[in-house]
């Protein structure tokens, strides 16, 4: 039956594949129970099935040894395989016959020889298919040897069949013979033959739409060589051209090629046995296998028994070992790729508690635990800051309603250490927005206006987690840093906002609070009221336009050079871009703090700590406090916008010149702002031209700006700037002056001069432009900032 497969499945290169692809199709092919379901029904016209008027494959029933009666042959239903019996014969043997018994005994019974699948040589009389008393083989077709298992290589090619003699059961004999065609008729094998066609053609057919391979294709999962590759033993000439022949044929051509040849059907049994079998033209098929033009070896049908085409003979030879080697070595890597992805994918364990907004856990350890553990939070006694070596934020108690919220804690914990993607999250410049290393300190945990807010300290940054109230899902997460911060500028903490107002967390050392307008360096403060936690009424923010006075349009020096045009008093930034508010918060504090008698002026730039405001030399910065101090603020304060969300952690306004003007134009002060940040890097510094105002409100014009550098700070306390300026008679000058430690002041390039001293006045032209450069006590050459 395998040699039948291998015949009918279509020739492919890799031999070896043919030859798994016949063993699983046959497997496939034989029933799996005692009796095969879907056998053929007596009328279905499939040869060797029980036909109706007592004829079986084109023999009378009447004729067949056994006897057929009714549709019943040997006591066993027609169309039923039949199974063996429990003394171990099989249906319709005589007594004492066994499995072997219709295949010849080997158990010293006379007459009987070695054979294989239906093989010559299984009786001394009846050629193994019927015994002496008449009794009946297998049904199955099989003697001596299970269901599909190959012949014995002895009877491959030796056996002398004649030319219209069925390969299965050949013998030389005349009983034999006559056995063998009462063989065909085995209602069994019939029905196995009949799967075995069918597959084989249904595998032949085309590939579906995904392109898979049909069954018939697919090699059986068992028995499977690892390393080794089989295949029939090589035949000659003749062989291969009968392949070459075979595999040109259609399929059904090719089935009705092979029974006619290798089980001797006659073509009506062909006929039959093919549309049975799902073949759309079995005439046609016929037709083109008769036009098979056959080599000289297939005279008497031997070709067919060759061992060329004997899947069960076969040889085995090692496949290519570096390919194997290859192979092995690219399996490892993978299976090694596999296991560090998916312990990088795992997750260690489950989470304890509802995170809300924070993302699903990624770590577990000692460490992390307690930074994420509320019990665990530092927490400061209401008086401890009395008591401690410096007052700043780590010596703040922590004060709100909420403090005892073991849920909001945890919660407002795990969003910090791992925001999800619907967390808001914001970090001033050169703060880290990282987990906690351990257990932060608690600052403040309430209810403030629409929000519920938390606030950490862990010695380095300020963490400020706010969610909408009842939705703990909406959540909001702001970073800032507070590093090295003193009791002069851990004052206040942004808690809240809301519609243009503020609400601050005042430090523990703050006795009052008041608001002041700087761009009415005269109007009286106006008291803020708090709460007890500290956490102060609503105030208004700066309004903090997106391009601040001076930033675009205004007289701007660049590198050294002369702003292009500044008529007196005039700042035409400022009349695009109004500023006409500025509010400033004023923080009383308390002697004990150490902060000094004055109140501190600090002011809102969009970050959580309010910017610490001062006046003076670098070196001798103070707080805001007098009128000269509060009327030069009033001309600075609107450029302040410009230093919005950089982390500024002070302002320090510095008139370093006041400049007599040509024609009796007034005074003009010469003011450097510089701003530091909390991370020392990324200060700013502007140098304004302050001519006399002729307007209230009125802002200085910014002539010159840079960042990352030390000019006007502690380090290099000196400046120097220029402006081109026009008088009220429409003369235009070359305006220059620098900070105490100038000597001399030279202007070159489109206006030339120079002066001893510390002030140039130069007569110009409109657009003029210039190079300026001053020489200090010291002999070094200063420039203005750029």
């Amino acid at each position: 039956m395998t040699r039948l497969a291998y015949l009918l499945l279509p020739a492919t290169p890799d031999r070896g594949r043919r030859v798994l692809a016949a063993h699983g199709l046959v497997q496939r092919s034989l029933p799996r129970g005692r009796t095969g379901p879907g056998a053929p029904a007596p009328d279905d016209g499939v040869p060797g099935g029980a036909a109706r008027d007592g004829v079986r494959g084109g023999v009378p029933g009447d004729v067949l040894r056994g006897g057929v009666h009714d549709g019943v042959r040997g006591g066993v239903p027609a169309g039923a395989v039949p199974g063996p019996r429990a003394d171990g014969g099989f249906p319709g043997a005589g007594p004492g016959a066994g499995p072997g018994a219709g295949a010849g005994d080997r158990r010293g019974v006379p007459g009987t020889e070695r054979g294989g699948l239906g093989g010559p040589g299984r009786g001394a009389a009846g050629g193994g298919a019927v015994d002496s008393a008449g009794g009946r083989r297998s049904a199955s077709g099989l003697s001596g040897a299970s269901p599909g298992e190959c012949p014995d290589e002895d009877d491959g090619a030796e056996r002398d069949l004649g030319t219209a003699k069925p390969w299965r059961g050949g013998g030389t004999s005349a009983a034999g013979t006559s056995a063998r065609a009462e063989g065909d008729g085995e209602a069994g094998y019939a029905y196995v033959r009949l799967r075995v066609v069918r597959a084989a053609l249904d595998a032949a057919r085309p590939r579906g739409r995904l392109g898979l391979p049909r069954p018939g294709r697919l090699p059986s999962p068992l028995p499977r060589l690892w390393g080794l590759r089989l295949h029939p033993r090589p035949g000659g000439s003749d062989e291969l051209a009968l392949d070459r022949a075979l595999a040109a044929l259609p399929a059904p051509a090719r089935a009705a090629y092979v029974l006619r040849g290798l089980e001797a059907l006659p073509d009506p049994a062909v006929r039959r046995l093919l549309a049975a079998a799902g073949a759309e033209d079995p005439g046609a098929a016929l037709a083109a296998a008769g036009r098979v033009a056959e080599p000289p070896g297939s005279a008497e049908r031997r070709l067919l028994l060759s061992p060329e085409f004997d899947p069960c003979s076969l040889q085995a030879r090692p496949t290519d070992l570096l390919r194997r080697r290859q192979h092995t070595r690219a399996a490892l890597a993978a299976a090694a790729a596999l296991v560090a992805v998916v312990a990088l994918l795992g997750v260690p364990g489950a989470g304890g508690g509802t995170d809300d907004a924070a993302a699903p856990s990624y770590a577990r350890n000692a460490f992390a635990e307690q930074a994420l553990d509320p019990a665990q939070l530092a927490v400061a006694g209401r008086d401890d800051w009395q008591r401690a070596g410096r007052a700043d934020f780590a010596a703040w108690p922590a004060r709100g309603a909420r403090t005892g919220d073991a849920g909001l804690l945890r919660r407002a914990l795990a969003v910090w250490a791992r925001p999800g993607e619907s967390v808001r999250v914001s970090a001033t410049p050169g703060t880290a927005a990282g987990p906690p290393a351990g257990p932060p300190r608690l600052l403040y945990a309430g209810d403030v206006d629409r929000a519920t807010v938390v606030l950490f300290h862990d010695g380095l940054r300020l963490v400020r987690y706010a969610e909408v109230r009842e939705q703990p899902d909406a959540a909001v997460l702001d970073f800032a840093r507070a590093d090295a911060a003193d009791a002069a500028s851990a004052l206040a903490v942004v808690v809240g906002r809301t519609d243009g107002n503020v609400r601050y967390l005042t430090a523990p050392w703050v006795s009052g609070v008041s608001l002041r307008e700087l761009l009415d360096p005269a109007a009286e403060p106006q008291r803020v009221g708090r709460d007890t936690d500290g956490v102060t009424d609503p105030v208004p923010s700066p309004p903090l336009p997106t391009t601040a006075p001076g930033e675009s349009g205004a007289p701007d020096a660049g590198s050294g050079g002369t702003s292009p045009d500044a008529s007196p008093g005039a700042s035409p930034s400022a009349a695009e871009q109004p500023c006409t508010a500025w509010p400033a918060l004023e923080l009383r504090t308390r002697p004990s703090a150490g902060t000094g008698a004055p109140a501190q002026l600090t002011t809102d730039l969009g970050e959580l700590v309010p910017v610490r405001l001062t006046y003076g030399p670098p070196a001798a910065a103070a707080d805001v406090a007098g009128a000269a101090a509060r009327d030069r603020w009033s001309r600075t304060a609107c450029h302040l916008a410009a230093l919005r969300a950089h982390g500024v952690r002070s302002v320090n306004s510095w008139t370093f010149a006041g400049q007599p003007l040509p024609e009796a134009g007034g005074t003009a002060a010469w003011v450097c702002t510089r701003a530091d940040t909390w991370r020392g890097a990324g200060g700013v510094t502007l140098a304004q031209f302050q001519p006399p105002a002729t307007e209230p409100r009125q802002q200085g014009a910014v002539v010159s700006r840079a960042r990352d550098t030390t000019a006007c700070g502690v380090r290099a306390p000196h400046a120097l700037a220029g402006v081109l300026w026009k008088s009220r008679s429409g003369s235009w000058y070359v305006l220059a002056a620098g900070s105490r430690d100038v000597t001399s002041v030279t202007a070159s390039g489109g206006v030339s001069g120079a002066t001893q001293g510390r002030f140039l006045a130069t007569a110009a032209e409109r657009g003029a432009q210039a190079e300026l450069s001053a020489t200090l006590t010291d002999g070094s050459t200063l420039r203005p900032p750029s």
